[in-house]
């Protein structure tokens, strides 16, 4: 059954900004992920967000144990410093030459309960693997990151090479053509939106598209397929922003 299948091929997924989502846009896209208040306070302001509402979503952002608070301002918290790593995976993805094979995890656990089973399926979803049927997941074995070693605990993991046609098995394992639709719709949009708050969304959406992206050798792949041209727009983007974010820092 294949995985991330939108409901609309097309849609935008364009959520609304809220002071939460600024914050953490701009600290996920600054290496280290730090700022000073006074920094914070005023980039924020470029996306339509004062400094009583920012001061609010501080407050029950380091309640809720997404920030640390700092000598000087604010930093990404442990848990989500593990969101940034993916978010940077997802636009430099790590791959090697492939070979024909493919990872295979075969869920060997028995006994786990409906939120236990659904946060497994979301990690594996999230190595982006794909469900072939119920408790066998895979993908080719292109990506040079390696298997949480907790999944022994639940999985076994191996290499295979399946019978079927490789181009038609990921054909079927995610929904390519989809995917590559969403992309170009989210190119086209970024081209004309020219307003800060405007631009941060669609470029937010772009990063959980990304997300989504399978990462496929480039034989598994359909014709024209913009991944790359996706995640150059989204690299020219973080770029401008964190240079700007630079500026303000050094010029204080």
């Amino acid at each position: 059954m294949p995985m991330n299948d939108p409901a609309r091929p097309g849609a935008l997924d364009l959520r609304p900004l809220s002071a939460r989502s600024v914050v953490l846009s701009l600290l996920l896209g600054t290496h280290p992920p730090e700022l000073p208040v006074r920094e914070l306070v005023r980039l924020v302001e470029e996306f339509g967000v004062g400094g009583s509402t920012l001061r609010a979503a501080l407050s029950r952002m380091v309640a809720a144990g997404d920030l640390r608070r700092t000598d000087t301002g604010y930093r990404l918290s442990d848990r989500l410093l593990q969101r940034q790593r993916r978010q940077d995976e997802a636009v430099r993805p790590r791959t090697r030459a492939w070979d024909g094979d493919w990872e295979m995890v075969v869920i060997t656990a028995t006994g786990r309960g409906p939120a236990e089973r659904a946060e497994l399926r979301t990690r594996l979803t999230g190595l982006r693997l794909a469900e072939l049927r119920e408790g066998v997941w895979l993908r080719p074995a292109n990506l040079t990151r390696a298997l949480p070693g907790d999944l022994d605990r639940v999985a076994e993991h191996c290499t295979a090479r399946p019978g079927r046609p490789a181009p038609e098995l990921a054909a079927d394992l995610w929904p390519l053509d989809a995917w590559a639709v969403t992309a170009r719709t989210l190119l086209a949009h970024i081209a004309r939106t020219p307003g800060p708050a405007d631009r941060l969304t669609a470029y937010a959406a772009v990063v959980r598209h990304l997300l989504a992206d399978p990462v496929l050798p480039p034989a598994l792949l359909p014709a024209d397929w913009p991944g790359a041209d996706l995640r150059a727009a989204y690299t020219a983007y973080q770029d401008e922003l964190v240079g700007e974010v630079h500026a303000r820092v050094r010029g204080a």
